[in-house]
């Protein structure tokens, strides 16, 4: 049975994809670009994208299971609700979809309110599916690493309250064992919300001190004031999604991304091994970085 992985070639997508290879599945991706798209001999490609209404009829047509991610975008809503339209459509009837923890709570911030609003839609339409609930990425932190690297500061407005990061290998592994565990099964399999985190739950001080550590000399904590993080990341992205990233920003500070009782554990035992650290990333940033 063929699984359909979206978002396929970018941080999570990738490694979903060769997490399914490593499991024996038969594996499609949809791309904007096939000239471009770099997979593994066996991976099934189909051109087209989350609005073109004809070649998401072509990519689903004899899918059994959909991996659905969508990224952060203007209209990343429309995207959602028209990829699980076409899916039912095409007799898709399992999915496994990334979502992002607190997407009911944190409503202010456009994409939880999206990606809350899928969740209903895959609920109402009868979908046998796995929400997965990511925290923030780990390596959403390389696009800080010069500030920390040449200035000695942690930028994040993290907070006090603390922001359990998870590893995007880890949230690949749980997709691709919920894909083949959905895909596998002979009937549809009860619904089920899945919080990926990370063994720590950190502030921003935790944060400051893990750098200081790994690089050997002193980083500080920039403090909570979202405002310099906003400006800076509006020199590279939108100015929309820079506004964005400041209020999901602002809720880290107010409310902190804290897993519920039992998600370290729960994700644990489902992997078989311990979760990535925050330490493991910064010591291995700072020995690339001796390196280089």
């Amino acid at each position: 049975m063929t699984i359909l992985v979206t978002g396929a070639t970018g941080r999570v997508g990738r490694h979903v994809v060769q997490q399914l290879l490593n499991r024996g599945a038969d594996v499609r991706v949809l791309v904007r670009d096939p000239a471009k798209a770099d997979f593994p001999a066996g991976v099934e490609i189909a051109k087209g994208d989350m609005l073109d209404i004809d070649a998401l009829r072509s990519a689903f047509k004899g899918v059994s299971t959909l991996f659905l991610l969508n990224a952060v975008a203007g209209d990343e809503f429309t995207q959602a609700l028209v990829a699980l339209n076409i899916a039912r459509e095409c007799g898709i009837d399992r999915v496994v979809y990334l979502s992002v923890i607190h997407a009911d709570r944190f409503v202010n911030v456009p994409h939880f309110a999206v990606k809350s609003a899928a969740e209903r839609m895959i609920e109402q339409m009868g979908f046998s599916a796995t929400v997965l609930r990511p925290a923030y990425f780990i390596d959403n932190d390389l696009m800080v690493k010069d500030v920390i690297l040449n200035h000695g500061v942690y930028p994040m407005p993290i907070g006090v309250k603390g922001v359990a990061m998870v590893d995007i290998r880890d949230i690949a592994e749980v997709a691709a064992i919920e894909l083949v565990r959905r895909a596998q099964s002979p009937g549809k399999l009860p619904n089920e919300t899945i919080n990926l985190v990370g063994p720590d739950t950190l502030t921003g001080a935790d944060l400051a001190a893990i750098w200081s550590d790994a690089l050997g000399c002193p980083v500080v904590y920039g403090g909570d004031d979202p405002s310099g993080f906003e400006q800076n990341l509006a020199g590279f992205m939108p100015r929309w999604m820079a506004y964005e990233m400041r209020l999901m920003a602002e809720r880290y500070v107010s409310d902190g991304m804290i897993p519920e009782t039992g998600d370290v554990e729960r994700l644990t035992r489902l992997l078989g091994r311990p979760l990535h650290t925050y330490t493991d990333f910064a010591r291995g940033v700072a020995v690339d970085t001796e390196r280089s």
